[in-house]
Order: C-alpha cells, then structure tokens, then sequence
C-alpha cells in the first residue's frame, strides 16, 4: 500500500509536468505504471491533467479493468495494455500530444535519423505510426510492431507514446523527443540537415549498451535510417504494408 499511495503522488507529479511543459492540454494524454504482476495504476478518462490528484487515479488489471477507484480508466487503456503485454522490460507508460513532435508528423518529417548524439544516445530510434482511431482496435493493432522495435513512437495526427523501465523515465523520453523535434523543426528553417554518419550511429549504440541504456527487444525493421533499417519511413506509412503485417508478432 505504501507502494501505491508513493506511485500515485508520481504520477500526478507527471501529469501535472506535462501539462507545465505544454506537453498536453485540457483533458489530453494519460499515463500508467505497473503495481505488480496484474494490477496498473492508471489516469482516469477525461481528467484535465494539469489539476488531477492523487485521488482520481484508479487501478485496473492488465486488460483495463478496474479493481479500485471511483472513475473510468483511460478510454485509451488499449495502447498501454499493448505496451505491458510487448515490453515486459518496461514498467510505465506516457501517452502526450508534444505539439512540435506532432506537427512535424503532420509536415511529412520523420525524427527517425539519427541527427543529435544525445537523442540518439538516450532514445534511440523514434519511429512514426500510421494514423489509427483513438480509442478503437486499430491502434494495439497497428502499434503493435512499433513498440517492439522503439521506446518512443509518434502516432500520425495524434500524439506520441514514450515507454520506460519507470515513470521518469517514460516522462524524460517524451521530453527529450520534444526537445529533439524543436532543435529539429530550428535547424529546418535554416537549411538542409545532415544525419549523424553511420560508423558515429554505430558507436552511440555500442556506448549505449556500455552504458545500460535499454533498447527495445527487436532490431528496427521500420525505418531506412540507419543501416539496420529495411522498412523506410514511406513503407511504414501504410498500415497494411508488409512491413507492419508481416512483422513478427504483428498479428498476435
């Protein structure tokens, strides 16, 4: 219970940043993190984050059912159920709506190469989804490979997911990702931009791994920007393209 009653203050402390940050506004956005085996303390649906409490959160098991509390769970519960049952190195969830990061996706630009060591580093790859319905089937369904493969995702005409091993850090990915997309969108306006070289991608990686900063359980088939990648940001587009269906576990 102690437990609880600590994780609780933590996630409204996380709420309440997003919202500080411009990170989410009104009732956008939801977070969870893992009680134990089965149970998730979770944001209830239609809360303005900037104001919610300790109080307000409810506990659900792993398939958004509630067990405790007054509210309804996220009615967005589906993408974070996806995360728990695809990443069981990760113990909390962060779904904002970062407006840069977002209004890049909507431009066309992809923050999938490797452009900033630190991003790169800390991060790794941040892989675009196609747009789905908030709240339906389709979005476990298409995220699916992409949690697989990344800890941050944006989510086309929608928002964004960062997942981590804790709530922090699950909220400092989807900082840093915004951070990256505002130096991004600067360097934009004043020319070309050039991606880190293949051999530095390399050995960010290598230093990564030295480090224990984690990566996500499969290699990253989704996009062309390193040269692991087979899937580019074109084919990753379409939701029925091979390389979403086709993907391992894609279809489980």
């Amino acid at each position: 219970m102690l437990r609880e009653l600590e994780l609780r203050d933590r996630v409204v402390a996380i709420c309440h940043r997003l919202y500080q940050r411009g990170l989410i506004a009104a009732a956008d956005g939801n977070v969870s993190v893992r009680l134990g085996p089965k149970e998730v303390l979770v944001t209830p649906s239609g809360f303005h984050k900037g104001f919610i409490t300790a109080a307000d959160l409810i506990v659900t098991d792993l398939a958004g059912h509630r067990l405790r509390g007054k509210h309804k769970p996220s009615s967005e519960f589906l993408m974070h159920a996806l995360c728990y049952a695809e990443r069981p190195d990760i113990s909390a969830v962060v779904h904002a709506h970062p407006p840069i990061t977002v209004g890049l996706a909507l431009a066309g630009v992809s923050l999938a190469q490797c452009i900033l060591s630190e991003t790169c580093l800390v991060l790794g790859p941040i892989l675009t989804a196609p747009y789905t319905t908030p709240t339906t089937e389709e979005v476990p369904r298409v995220l699916r490979p992409y949690v697989r493969q990344a800890n941050a995702v944006v989510m086309d005409r929608h928002g964004a997911l960062t997942l981590g091993r804790d709530l922090e850090e699950a909220y400092n990915r989807m900082e840093a990702m915004e951070h990256a997309a505002r130096i991004t969108h600067a360097a934009r306006t004043l020319g070309p931009i050039t991606p880190l070289p293949p051999l530095e991608v390399q050995k960010l990686q290598a230093l990564a791994a030295s480090l224990g900063i984690p990566r996500a359980p499969d290699p990253c088939t989704l996009c062309n920007a390193c040269p692991n990648g087979t899937g580019g940001p074109g084919r990753a587009a379409e939701p029925t393209s091979g390389a979403v269906l086709g993907h391992r576990g894609a279809d489980r």
